[in-house]
């Protein structure tokens, strides 16, 4: 018999014993599935959260205060506080910085704040942020309708804004809002434009509650009691293979604008805008390592079972080894027809479990995330060697065990 002829007898006897294969190779596909699965929701769910902060800019980094973000002492320890980047250290940056990079700079000035309209006010949760001419292009920001802020309008800090579209839905729903009038912070402001809406991607919206005012506008609103702006600085380059070379020119320049002394350490902190994303790359990490253990826990269990089933039909076929034996086939040759059939099943297993696999995980990241529909070619790809590799394991000593049995004996059994 040659391997032709071992492939054929493998596939009649899958044939002839039909019910054992299917719940076989369901057994199988069922590992399979978790495995594939797991590991398609995991790959989508990445796929749809990478697109989410790339749209932030991973081409940009951003400069703020250090110690902006500290909320009192750590370990018992007073957090040092810096003073705030003032808007004459922010503009001399970016006058340095305007050859290699758009710099936009920003200002965040009250949040908490209830707008007006003439019939109507929204709730105490409006967020209002001042804007140079760069900001809505370096922070990714797109306009549903109406227009950006003119240059006119950002030199001498004209009343105009751009609002996000839950205050349009909450004060102008059956009205076009571009000309409407709306008041916050003591001040009457034409609307000229309306944000696209975010929607509550990452658990929020705040995006579609946020209010954004010439730079300039800002500047001339009154501060409660003495405080002052604290300005953020963000920075994207055309070319993000440079991003490390213009962050490192960056850090000079401003420590330059800051003055911070030699030896010391910066005054201000530079954080990219990607660093988030490389983090979620080591939480999708973890879920993949977790998930390839839960679906290699479930592979084992499946080639246990084929491994016994597979005992059982050496058990049921032992008179037609015998035969077989007795017409010259050799130990080779019987052990290589049932490894045959043991990987034809885990073959047949695989593939629909790895089918299903596909379309539970694309199921389960569209229940999360509007990550589109993905085929993971490479999990395919090491589901269908972990069905051979099963397959080959699991089919090996019973066919061992098929190999070495005596043809006398065999033939004696009934």
């Amino acid at each position: 018999m040659n391997l032709i002829e071992n492939i054929r007898e493998g596939l009649r006897a899958i044939k002839g014993n039909l019910l054992r294969t299917i719940l076989t190779g369901l057994i199988i596909s069922i590992g399979i599935m978790s495995l594939v699965g797991i590991l398609t929701a995991v790959d989508s769910v990445k796929h749809s959260l990478d697109q989410t902060f790339s749209s932030l800019g991973a081409n940009s980094f951003d400069i703020e205060r250090k110690g902006a973000n500290n909320r009192g002492s750590r370990q018992g320890r007073t957090e040092k506080i810096y003073p705030n980047i003032t808007y004459e250290e922010a503009s001399e940056y970016k006058d340095q910085m305007s050859d290699n990079a758009f710099v936009s700079l920003s200002a965040f000035i009250s949040g908490a704040t209830v707008v007006k309209s003439a019939t109507d006010k929204t709730n105490p949760n409006i967020n209002i942020m001042a804007g140079d001419e760069n900001y809505l292009q370096n922070q990714n920001l797109n306009l549903a309708r109406g227009r950006g802020f003119s240059t006119y309008e950002q030199d001498l800090g004209t009343n105009v804004a751009i609002v996000g579209s839950e205050i349009v839905e909450n004060l102008f729903p059956k009205t076009d809002p571009l000309g409407q009038y709306i008041t916050f912070l003591g001040r009457r402001f034409k609307i000229i434009g309306q944000l696209e809406k975010e929607g509550s991607s990452m658990g929020g919206n705040g995006g579609d509650r946020r209010i954004i005012i010439p730079l300039e506008t800002g500047r001339q609103i009154p501060r409660q009691g003495d405080s002052e702006l604290n300005y953020e600085i963000k920075t994207a380059i055309p070319e993000p293979e440079e991003l490390n070379y213009v962050m490192g020119e960056a850090t000079g320049i401003m420590r330059n604008v800051r003055h911070d002394p030699l030896g010391q350490e910066e005054s201000f902190e530079i954080r990219r805008s990607d660093s988030l994303l490389e983090s979620l790359g080591e939480i999708t990490g973890y879920l993949k390592m977790g998930g390839f253990v839960i679906g290699f826990i479930t592979l084992l269990g499946a080639s246990v079972g084929l491994m016994n089933i597979m005992m059982v039909s050496v058990n049921e076929r032992t008179r037609e080894i015998g035969v077989r034996k007795a017409l010259g086939a050799t130990a080779q040759q019987i052990r290589q027809q049932f490894l045959i059939e043991a990987i034809v099943i885990c073959i047949m297993g695989g593939l629909l479990g790895i089918f299903l696999g596909v379309l539970i995980g694309n199921g389960i990241a569209s229940l999360i995330g509007d990550g589109g529909f993905i085929v993971p070619w490479l999990w395919i790809f090491v589901g269908l060697s972990i069905c051979v590799f099963v397959g080959v394991v699991s089919g090996y000593y019973p066919a061992f065990k098929a190999s070495k049995l005596d043809p006398i004996e065999s033939l004696r059994y009934e």
